[in-house]
């Protein structure tokens, strides 16, 4: 078993920058595929971005690419997601996920391991 607990929460402006974390502990991460994934009250979670647990392959969505960025640290056992030029519309809730031995994929039905979620609120 995998517990991920993310953080980095927080409320930013518009333009501005965060960087949400997610630790693991119970396994090491090194033989997970890792992904971000965010929802919005009375939507379905949406895939945001991906890495393979090699590291060698990485995947956005088309509204965060250039913007976000996923990378894995695994001494630390640890993901991040560094988010760049934000906008209000990135305004949701933001979990983690792992895949063992995953090739990084967007569907979320492909994870079977989640955080309990981190907010991350933009204004205008």
């Amino acid at each position: 078993q995998v517990q991920l607990v993310e953080s980095g929460e927080g409320l930013v402006q518009a333009g501005g920058s965060l960087r949400l974390s997610c630790a693991a502990s119970g396994r090491a991460l090194s033989t997970y595929a890792m992904g971000w994934f965010r929802q919005i009250p009375g939507k379905q979670r949406e895939f945001v971005a991906a890495m393979s647990w090699t590291g060698a392959r990485t995947y956005y969505a088309d509204s965060v690419k250039g913007r976000f960025t996923i990378s894995r640290d695994n001494a630390k056992n640890t993901v991040y997601l560094q988010m760049n030029s934000l906008k209000p519309e990135d305004t949701a809730v933001y979990y983690c996920a792992a895949d063992r031995l995953g090739g990084g994929t967007v569907h979320v039905s492909a994870y079977a391991y989640w955080g309990q979620g981190t907010q991350v609120t933009v204004s205008s």
